[in-house]
């Protein structure tokens, strides 16, 4: 069985942040970013953290994040 590994990368002055991960692990990797955003020892900011969210929910998306796009869209006029 061939596992995809995602390659996420972030560099800022001299710390380098990298993350591996697969499909069945892509929450952890959500929940350890906003780790690093609440760590003041980390140059690592929610704005990081927000954007790199982004890319991993492109990269591989869940059930979720197709919901609560289909929402961000709705509009009062389509409760008439």
């Amino acid at each position: 069985m061939d596992t995809e590994i995602n390659v996420l990368a972030l560099v800022k002055g001299e710390e380098r942040f990298i993350f591996l991960f697969d499909d069945e692990n892509r929450d952890e990797t959500l929940r350890q970013l906003a780790r690093f955003a609440a760590d003041p020892e980390l140059d690592f900011s929610w704005y990081d953290a927000a954007m790199l969210s982004r890319k991993i929910r492109d990269a591989v998306p869940s059930e979720d994040d197709f919901l609560a796009n289909e929402f961000d869209s709705l509009s009062i006029d389509d409760f008439h």
